[in-house]
């Protein structure tokens, strides 16, 4: 996954934007920016530096940015406390009736010592017990 598509994510259950974003691992890619892409790529948040655009002192390290994707991570609401895993690039953005909590349980213990504990405690649509 991207950095920039946290501009772009809401949460899909409550529509609170920005989702926090814990990454877990992620890879470099081989990619430049263009001469005209020298401007910010995000409009309103820069997932990269955590931040919104305008509260930033100085341009967002976009070069950085777009060479670095999200392998594993978890997107997190702290309006409704909804987290969505982030597996294998894509993120998991799916209505708590689609989602299955065998596979969410596991991939919460995969990553527990990663997650934040409130997540792990009162994280929705399941938590470790």
């Amino acid at each position: 996954m991207k950095y920039r598509l946290m501009d772009l994510l809401a949460c899909p259950m409550c529509k609170h934007f920005p989702l926090k974003l814990f990454v877990f691992s992620e890879k470099e890619i081989d990619r430049k920016l263009s001469q005209e892409d020298k401007k910010p790529l995000c409009e309103l948040y820069c997932a990269y530096k955590s931040a919104f655009i305008k509260d930033l002192n100085s341009l967002p390290p976009c070069e950085e940015c777009i060479r670095n994707e999200i392998v594993e991570g978890v997107l997190y609401c702290e309006s409704c406390n909804r987290w969505y895993p982030i597996i294998d690039e894509i993120p998991r953005m799916l209505p708590d009736k689609l989602r299955k909590e065998e596979e969410d349980i596991k991939f919460l213990e995969k990553h527990k010592d990663k997650i934040p504990k409130t997540i792990l405690s009162n994280g929705v649509p399941f938590r470790l017990k």
